[in-house]
């Protein structure tokens, strides 16, 4: 079983960016969906971006297109989360996680993943 961990977590100003890591404890499938997810406090969880590691295909949540940017280093087994212009609205936890299959079928649905990781704090302030 995959386990993952995140990183690159912090506070940050409005406006500002963060990049945030997800590093697998083994080689990232070609045939996996790995997405990114964050919850707000007292919120539910919500999908946020998502990629077919076969082709490199993303998905994005409208609450973050055009400022986030979800990438892979197959190398170094990591899932990125790329984050610019950073709103206040944006503070929550960030989750990475992976399924076993492609993501063209509800690839920000929390339940269509198997794997996940711990989470990072992510705090912008204002």
């Amino acid at each position: 079983q995959v386990q993952l961990a995140e990183s690159g977590g912090g506070s940050v100003q409005a406006g500002g960016s963060l990049r945030l890591s997800c590093t697998a404890s083994r080689g990232i499938d070609t045939s996996v969906c790995m997405g990114w997810f964050r919850q707000a406090q007292g919120k539910e969880r919500e999908g946020i971006a998502a990629v077919y590691i076969a082709n490199r295909r993303a998905w994005y949540a409208d609450s973050v297109k055009g400022r986030f940017t979800i990438s892979q280093d197959n190398a170094k087994n990591t899932l990125y989360l790329q984050m610019n212009d950073l709103k206040p609205e944006d503070s929550a936890v960030y989750y990475c996680a992976e399924r076993s299959y492609s993501c063209y079928n509800r690839p920000l649905v929390e339940r269509e993943y198997d794997h996940w990781g711990q989470g990072t704090q992510v705090t912008v302030s204002s």
